[in-house]
């Protein structure tokens, strides 16, 4: 069974950085892509980046390109999210979740068969 566990969100101000960190148990972890997600309340959830199996290749929504960074170490079946320069619409619990091939499909924004979704890690940005 796949699980999925989300960490290191918390308040930030406006302009400020985080890095969010998701570890997978369950499968092998190198076999697959992926996808970071995020969802406010109220919203539809919204696909922020998706990385390929290798790490090699990586995909970013609109709004976070050359802001957000994924990247992750398969050694030890993490995937991290660096964020810079968040802002209060940006506010959101924030979900990691493996992606159904080793690459990122043209879908992959709208998490159509990833799995293993977890509780998630809220973000919040305020002054």
């Amino acid at each position: 069974q796949v699980q999925v566990v989300e960490s290191g969100g918390d308040l930030v101000p406006p302009g400020g950085s985080l890095t969010l960190s998701c570890t997978v148990s369950g499968l092998t972890f190198d076999d697959y892509a992926m996808g970071w997600f995020r969802q406010a309340p109220g919203k539809e959830r919204e696909g922020v980046s998706c990385v390929s199996f290798s790490g090699r290749t990586t995909h970013y929504s609109d709004s976070v390109e050359g802001r957000f960074t994924i990247s992750r170490d398969n050694a030890n079946n993490t995937v991290y999210l660096q964020m810079n320069n968040l802002q209060p619409d940006e506010t959101a619990t924030y979900y990691c979740a493996v992606g159904p091939d080793n690459y990122c499909s043209i879908h992959w924004r709208e998490g159509r068969r990833f799995r293993g979704w977890g509780q998630g890690t809220q973000v919040t940005v305020s002054s």
